[in-house]
């Protein structure tokens, strides 16, 4: 089962969700307080099981109702996605893949660890 580490940085919190093997698989944004990001984690838990696959990597791609996770193509020419929520926030973005399988499977395991623990960590 993977897990939710939560930090402290300097200028807020920020969660990270790890898979069992440990690779993080979903980062959040900087949020203000620790409630703020608690409140995060909690809307990938709810919002990442219903969410739709958004594939902007293809062109005319059909665009999808919240929640969802858009798969898009970053400057460097790599893969990547993101999880919106159905109030249109991002909620949290992936790594860099080097192929879309790889992404979606990315995709998968947040589906699958949607639902992990939370430790905390030290800044």
């Amino acid at each position: 089962m993977g897990k939710y580490v939560l930090n402290a940085t300097k200028t807020g919190y920020t969660f990270h969700l790890k898979a069992g093997n440990g690779e993080t698989i979903l980062t959040s944004e900087v949020y203000s307080t620790k409630d703020a990001c608690e409140n995060g984690i909690e809307s990938v838990r709810k919002n990442a099981p219903a969410a739709n696959i958004e594939d902007q990597t293809i062109a005319g791609y059909e665009e999808q109702k919240h929640p969802k996770f858009e798969i898009y193509e970053d400057k460097g020419g790599k893969t990547r996605f993101r999880l919106v929520a159905r109030n249109g926030q991002n909620i949290g973005a992936s790594e860099a893949y080097n192929s879309k399988q790889s992404c979606k499977n990315g995709i998968d395991s947040v589906v699958r660890n949607a639902d992990s623990p939370v430790v905390e960590q030290e800044a």
